[in-house]
């Protein structure tokens, strides 16, 4: 029991729970951002190297002309990679971050956040080479991707959790957002350094957007040796001179400041409460605990998981990274478009601007009303392309009008998808896991997004593909999307809670009490310093009632007090708190020594913990 090791004074005023935003917080956590890039970069280089001339003849075998910059003896419209090609090229490396993802929580847990990362980068470098290595062998390209992809699975998941873990309760959501910027500055990136390329006539058109990837590696490697460990990390391991240690560095104070102790006094109260809920078992038992609980408790660990794993799963099934992908290729089947590496970098662009709109949303109008009216947009815009295109922007129509309007409303989804569910889901997986599972549940819900992104990039090219056995739905597939978008909603109004404005402490308190609907109403009444401390007054006071009916003493409160837990003694005299006369009272065998001046029910200040 970690509280054992070190005395800690914990506050029940709400408002001393956490230290005052400070600049070192922010710069901290938008570094820590950068994680993103990762995501976001590859997204977009893997867009456009699958629709570079060279890069389709070196797995085709078509002849290209590069200076009228047209195919030689196939029709424009069917030159291109295979579906299946495709298909394995980018869904192989979302299925490298899957199985990253799932185990990136364990090694979190076991050698830090910070290692874990950086073992990610360097796994991701590996993956990087193979692929740079790879001319026109399939297999050494594809087993790259898978290398890298598992990489980017480490990485995408601890990023997250760290960073929920050391930002400030009330900028924790715009801070975590800066995740999902950095995935659109990545894939904005990748689109101008795909569209200075793309038309060159060797290897560096398709190598140098792999190689530019070492320096976001770099970058974040070095920088994260120089940041501190999460302190909740080590909340989590007993080290609390280190969790202390590292709380001062990220809030900018003194060690010795209130506010420190304040807030790891209510982490670690919140850390005890959370195992004696979560049985402690075997490893395999650990596991089994992240999917224990009832299914109508919203504080139930199986309804977090449920929480995490659906808002990442509804977040692919949007269809966003089906532009992302695959937009390259989608505008060149449309007919009527003679640079679709320049749309590719309009709509990129449209992502990249409209994501800071979060930072603002996503505290002011809060996680849950996000999620709704974003998908209400992104229901609406879809339908539009989709009936546009079925119709006046059918390629046989041939109306450049038509499907100008369709890429200007395929613009304004991405508006609605970059403000809201694309931070907004990446926000609540950080926030609604308690301690002993938090990593273990982001890595499951982070792993759940890698599946629904892979089975995306798996099916897509084949929905939309005009090569033998594809649907070639077109622009119907919007259609589809638009059909999800409508789940996405009612999963957000019906199993979304409220959590802007709370720690992460305080939004395990909200879940057990409230339903998601009425959950922005809740507010904070107690602490879990001061609620534990009130629950042991109790039991101290059912002890003594005991050990009096027993023995029909007036004696001390001692032998009623040895099989340990909390205990009080009365720091103005040894006096019982309870009334009672005695010399004192002791913390029994692996207990916590918690001393209060008075009695915790008449006394709601401070806790010493």
């Amino acid at each position: 029991m970690v509280s054992a090791l070190l005395p800690l004074e914990g506050p029940a005023d709400l408002s001393r729970i956490e230290a005052p935003v400070t600049l070192k917080a922010y710069l901290i956590c938008a570094f820590a951002a950068c994680g993103g890039l990762f995501f976001g970069y590859d997204t977009g280089w893997i867009n456009g190297v699958l629709g570079m001339p060279y890069f389709i003849t070196l797995y085709t075998g078509y002849s290209y002309d590069y200076e009228r910059k047209q195919p030689i003896g196939i029709d424009p419209v069917n030159f291109g990679l295979p579906s299946s090609t495709k298909s394995l090229m980018t869904s192989i490396l979302s299925c490298g971050t899957f199985f990253g993802a799932l185990i990136a929580g364990d090694i979190a847990d076991f050698i830090g956040r910070r290692l874990t990362i950086i073992i990610g980068c360097l796994i991701f470098c590996i993956g990087c080479i193979l692929q740079i290595a790879s001319t026109n062998q399939t297999v050494l390209f594809v087993f790259g991707r898978l290398i890298a992809g598992f990489g980017v699975g480490f990485i995408s998941t601890v990023i997250i959790l760290y960073m929920s873990e050391i930002a400030p309760r009330k900028v924790r959501g715009a801070l975590v957002s800066a995740y999902q910027f950095c995935i659109t500055v990545g894939i904005l990136l990748a689109n101008c350094v795909v569209y200075a390329t793309q038309d060159r006539n060797d290897t560096g058109s398709y190598r140098i957007p792999i190689g530019v990837q070492f320096l976001w590696a770099f970058i974040l490697g070095t920088g994260l040796f120089i940041l501190p460990e999460s302190p909740r990390y080590h909340v989590m391991k007993g080290q609390l001179q280190s969790a202390a240690k590292s709380l001062a560095y990220v809030r900018g104070q003194p060690i010795e400041s209130e506010y420190i102790k304040d807030e790891l006094a209510e982490i670690v109260a919140n850390h005890e409460y959370e195992m004696q809920v979560v049985p402690q078992t075997s490893y395999i038992g650990s596991w089994v605990a992240c999917f224990h609980g009832s299914l109508r408790k919203g504080n139930s660990n199986i309804r977090r998981i449920i929480l995490g794993c659906g808002l990442q799963m509804w977040q692919q099934l949007t269809g966003i990274n089906f532009i992302f992908y695959f937009g390259t290729t989608f505008f060149q089947q449309l007919g009527t478009i003679s640079n679709p590496f320049f749309i590719s970098l309009i709509t990129t662009l449209v992502n990249v601007l409209s994501t800071p709109i979060s930072f603002v949303a996503v505290e002011y109008l809060g996680r849950r009303f996000l999620l709704i009216y974003g998908a209400i947009g992104m229901i609406i815009m879809q339908y539009i392309v989709a009936i546009v295109g079925v119709t006046a922007g059918r390629v046989d129509a041939n109306d450049p009008a038509a499907v100008r309007a369709m890429i200007a409303f395929i613009c304004i989804n991405i508006f609605f998808f970059a403000t809201t569910w694309g931070p907004t889901g990446w926000v609540v997986i950080g926030e609604c896991f308690p301690l002993p599972i938090r990593s273990r549940g982001v890595g499951i819900s982070t792993a759940c997004n890698w599946f629904w992104n892979c089975i995306i990039a798996v099916v897509a090219p084949y929905m939309v593909g005009n090569s033998k056995g594809s649907a070639n739905l077109g622009p119907k597939i919007f259609f589809i999307w638009g059909s999800l978008c409508i789940f996405s909603m009612l999963f957000a109004y019906f199993l979304v809670p409220e959590m802007k404005g709370l720690t992460l402490e305080q939004i395990d308190k909200m879940m057990e009490e409230v339903s998601p609907r009425k959950s922005r109403k809740w507010m904070p009444k107690t602490t879990y310093v001061a609620e534990l401390a009130r629950r042991d007054a109790e039991k101290s006071r059912q002890q003594w009632r005991d050990v009096h009916a027993a023995t029909n003493t007036t004696g001390g409160l001692e032998s009623g007090m040895m099989g340990g837990g909390y205990h009080e003694a009365n720091e103005m005299g040894a006096i019982d708190p309870y009334g009672h006369g005695t010399q004192g009272v002791h913390g029994g065998s692996g207990g916590y020594g918690n001393s209060m001046g008075r009695d915790p029910y008449e006394s709601p200040n401070t806790v010493r913990y």
